[in-house]
């Protein structure tokens, strides 16, 4: 499971895909999933653009979401604080 839940925060393991066409979730990866990004991994490019996609999609301010691991790599763990919504596939998997 690419998710879990601690408390009301939800933790997500995550592959990040950098330069795609769009942005959004794909398919799962074992215990990932991946997740592609339109911004380049250049100083810290890919990671602002991740936050405020995750922010978007869940509906909470980009101060509720944090890297907690996998800042320099393709691997992320991500940790959205009270997430107001949740997209399809992690909602249709709860």
């Amino acid at each position: 499971m690419f998710f879990q839940w601690q408390d009301d925060d939800l933790v997500l393991n995550v592959r990040v895909q950098p330069r795609a066409a769009s942005d959004g979730f794909a398919e799962t990866l074992g215990d990932r999933i991946k997740l592609r990004i339109t911004a380049a991994p250049v100083d810290g490019k890919a990671n602002k653009h991740l936050i405020a996609f995750i922010a978007k999609t869940f509906r909470v301010a980009k101060t509720d979401v944090s890297i907690i691991s996998g800042e320099t790599g393709r691997n992320k763990c991500i940790k959205v604080h009270q997430p107001a919504r949740l997209p399809d596939i992690i909602r249709h998997m709860s």
